[in-house]
């Protein structure tokens, strides 16, 4: 009977056969190597500067990848599409109604209650000859700059 049992055994198992005798499987799939191991650190990207905050020429007011913010009025754009500020004034953001595909534009207002895009027909031209006349719009108030001291 021993042998006829044997011979069962044989018939049943597929691996006997091939005289391997004891297989193990996998339990857990198999993971692949990672090349950089998230070793990168951040860029540190995005708004800088927030709508209706003060600030100085040559502040960042946005990093970024690609152009997903335009510069607007007294913005001008580096060469890594950083947007910086050109003169002194508050930040807006803003669309202009009817432009291409509903671009984001960041500008500076040069006074605290200024909408953006400026209408120079009814405000007159904020430049001329690329320069801004600094005593000519309001400044910073007072009372922010002492408060905060």
């Amino acid at each position: 009977m021993s042998l006829l049992w044997r011979c069962a055994d044989i018939l049943r198992s597929p691996f006997r056969t091939a005289g391997l005798g004891q297989v193990r499987t996998a339990t857990k799939r198999a993971g692949g190597t990672v090349s950089n191991h998230g070793g990168s650190p951040g860029k540190r990207l995005g708004v800088k500067k927030f709508s209706d905050e003060y600030v100085i020429p040559g502040n960042i007011l946005v990093r970024q990848r690609g152009s997903v913010f335009h510069p607007g009025q007294h913005v001008k754009m580096g060469r890594d599409h950083t947007l910086y500020a050109t003169v002194p004034g508050f930040v807006r953001f803003y669309k202009v109604p009817g432009s291409r595909k509903d671009r984001k534009f960041v500008g500076i207002a040069l006074n605290r209650g200024e909408k953006l895009p400026r209408d120079e027909t009814i405000g007159g031209r904020s430049r001329f000859f690329g320069l801004v006349d600094l005593n000519t719009f309001t400044k910073e108030p007072a009372i922010q700059a002492t408060a905060s001291t």
